[in-house]
């Protein structure tokens, strides 16, 4: 099972661009945690902090597909590392000014949000080129798939550690620096720099042209909602079994089922085209989630939250994979972008719908959010299967330096024309 991952690894700059994405990611995968430490700490309100944490989340959202498109034109140094840079001066004039003058707070955040660099969306245009193989390509996908939720887990320990050895002001100061350095050492490296992407046809909606990339965006907004809602609901049932500890057993179960599930699908080849096997997966992953509609003791939800995460894990990295496919030529990184931004939009999506649920009918409605979720992203991609698809005469990563499957330029416009 771990021959194709050390495969993967010890493929020529392979490690260090994972480690330095992983290492980037950091600043916007605490962000959430981070922003309300430091605003308690402050003598801020919970509710200051969700408005501030929101801010970030919006403008994250909203800059990700447009870093993404300046990617795809420009290349990866010359946007990646500037935004890097601006998205932690961000987050610094919000460590430095405080809550007070409380206009400049917010500007921080929308800074720091919009210009977080689109660093999972580069490393996966960049898999192609760097692996040159089909084979290692998955394995790619769905170790980034795992290391995703190691970073969830491993990067609020790393904020609370950072906070209680210092101070939540100085989580943020090391957490961005990070942030920048895993930046730079993804952009100094030969691939990265050496990277461009094909030419693009002019036109403002971008990788949104692609009706395939379109059912993805859909689907994993449901997927999104799900989690969002989950995450609260787990705080709900906590709230009933034992405390907050409880409701972290429930997420750190959620993250081990994905780990177990990520490496049992990446270890191996599976059979039909990955189009078919997202359907397939995300079936699993609606249907895991109905369990938790028993709401049982610590123990047994504990188990059903493992189950619930084992399919997470195995349809992110296939929705790589499909993404890839069906990513238009020239919008390879800003097509991996809104899938990002698209998951994130729905986990706050759920987390919104569910919080009136758990009040108004218990805790068992925050799942019933979940479990609609899971079976909501599973009909977008039944009732849109024609518009997702195979590509035709799919060529291999090895002839490409994106993995474009489309190779046709889209119809109506001129291919004298460029973005």
């Amino acid at each position: 099972m771990a021959a194709g991952y050390g495969d993967m690894l010890r493929t020529r700059h392979a490690a260090r661009l994972l480690t330095g994405t992983l290492v980037g990611r950091l600043p916007n995968a605490t962000a959430a945690l981070a922003i309300v430490l430091f605003v308690r700490a402050e003598g801020g309100s919970l509710a200051l902090a969700s408005a501030l944490s929101a801010v970030y989340g919006v403008a994250n959202a909203i800059g990700q597909p447009l870093l993404g498109r300046a990617v795809d034109l420009y290349g990866q140094p010359r946007v990646m590392l500037p935004a890097a840079v601006l998205s932690a001066l961000g987050m610094t004039l919000f460590a430095v000014v405080g809550l007070d003058p409380m206009p400049l707070p917010y500007i921080g955040m929308v800074v720091s949000g919009f210009f977080t660099p689109p660093l999972e969306g580069g490393l996966r245009a960049l898999w192609p080129s760097v692996l040159k193989d089909e084979g290692r390509i998955h394995a790619a996908y769905s170790l980034d798939a795992i290391a995703q939720e190691v970073m969830y887990v491993v990067g609020p320990l790393i904020i609370t550690g950072f906070v209680a050895f210092w101070s939540p002001a100085g989580a943020l100061y090391v957490i961005n620096l990070l942030g920048v350095i895993g930046a730079l050492a993804v952009v100094t490296s030969p691939p990265s720099r050496q990277w461009r992407s094909e030419p693009r046809e002019a036109h403002w909606l971008g990788a949104l042209r692609s009706r395939g990339l379109l059912v993805l965006l859909g689907t994993f907004f449901c997927i999104g909602t799900a989690l969002g809602s989950i995450a609260l609901a787990a705080v709900a049932y906590g709230g009933g079994h034992g405390g907050d500890g409880v409701a972290g057993y429930l997420l750190s179960a959620l993250g081990v089922g994905a780990l177990i599930g990520g490496t049992i699908y990446g270890a191996r080849q599976w059979p039909g085209t990955p189009e078919q096997r997202l359907r397939v997966l995300v079936a699993g992953l609606a249907l895991c989630y109905v369990p938790l509609l028993l709401v049982p003791g610590v123990v047994m939800m504990t188990v059903l939250a493992g189950v619930a995460g084992i399919f997470l894990a195995p349809s992110l990295a296939c929705a790589f994979v499909v993404v890839d496919r069906h990513a238009l030529r020239g919008t390879v990184t800003e097509a991996f972008s809104w899938l990002v931004t698209s998951f994130g939009v729905g986990a706050a999506m759920g987390t919104a719908l569910a919080g009136p649920a758990v009040e108004g009918a218990g805790v068992a409605a925050g799942f019933v959010v979940a479990v609609c979720g899971g079976f909501a992203a599973l009909l977008v991609l039944v009732l849109a299967r024609r518009s997702l698809r195979a590509p035709e005469a799919a060529s291999t990563v090895v002839a490409r330096s994106e993995n474009d499957r489309n190779g046709a330029v889209e119809p109506g416009f001129s291919t004298g024309v460029q973005a």
